[in-house]
């Protein structure tokens, strides 16, 4: 039996937020943003929430039916506008003003991006901590990248994890020779996917 998957709405953002809260506790990249497991649960929900939020309002969220994984996608076009300058700086005081590397990561990321074509962004996919390894996050992103595929269009993410690394290459994503060295922290790499037809 395949997994149910379907587009959220503004009633699964609560659901939406606690996922990626859940599945980002002790992702390399979280663990840097927000350094020490009660820091770390007492704030990222809210910057998960900023995410979400985002997404909500420009992009698509899909959810597998019974909650337990979702992944946050944004339509990115050819000639994109230069970002928000004071985006990252705004994100940041409302999520842990404190907190430079919300703003850090989130400029790093901007300019590590790909320009010059329209692509499909995979910002987060979140599986729910005692669900993954169950094909849940897999079978989210086939979904996504069948549209990409119809439509002709290319996709691209951040693995944030080695392991994550590997299972976009399964995907067929591939790495795009510049990895994102955070500060005094871990690894990032951008990957990048042409359509298939």
């Amino acid at each position: 039996m395949g997994v149910l998957i379907r587009t959220a709405g503004e009633g699964d953002r609560d659901l939406v937020v606690r996922l990626l809260d859940e599945a980002f506790q002790d992702d390399p990249v979280s663990s840097w943003v927000f350094p020490g497991e009660e820091y770390r649960r007492r704030t990222h929900h809210r910057l998960m929430a900023a995410f979400a939020d985002a997404v909500f309002a420009g992009g698509r969220v899909d959810l597998t039916e019974d909650g337990a994984a979702c992944a946050l996608w944004l339509p990115v076009p050819a000639e994109a506008q230069a970002g928000d300058e004071d985006g990252p700086a705004q994100v940041r005081e409302a999520v842990d003003p404190g907190n430079e590397r919300v703003e850090l990561i989130a400029r790093l990321t901007e300019d590590i991006h790909p320009a010059g074509r329209a692509h499909a962004y995979l910002w987060m996919i979140g599986v729910a901590p005692g669900r993954q390894g169950e094909g849940l996050g897999t079978a989210l992103i086939e979904r996504a990248l069948g549209r990409c595929d119809r439509e002709g269009l290319p996709a691209y993410l951040e693995a944030s994890s080695a392991r994550g690394r590997v299972l976009y290459e399964r995907l067929g994503f591939e790495f795009t020779g510049r990895a994102l060295e955070l500060p005094d922290g871990p690894r990032m790499w951008p990957m990048w996917r042409e359509p298939r037809p």
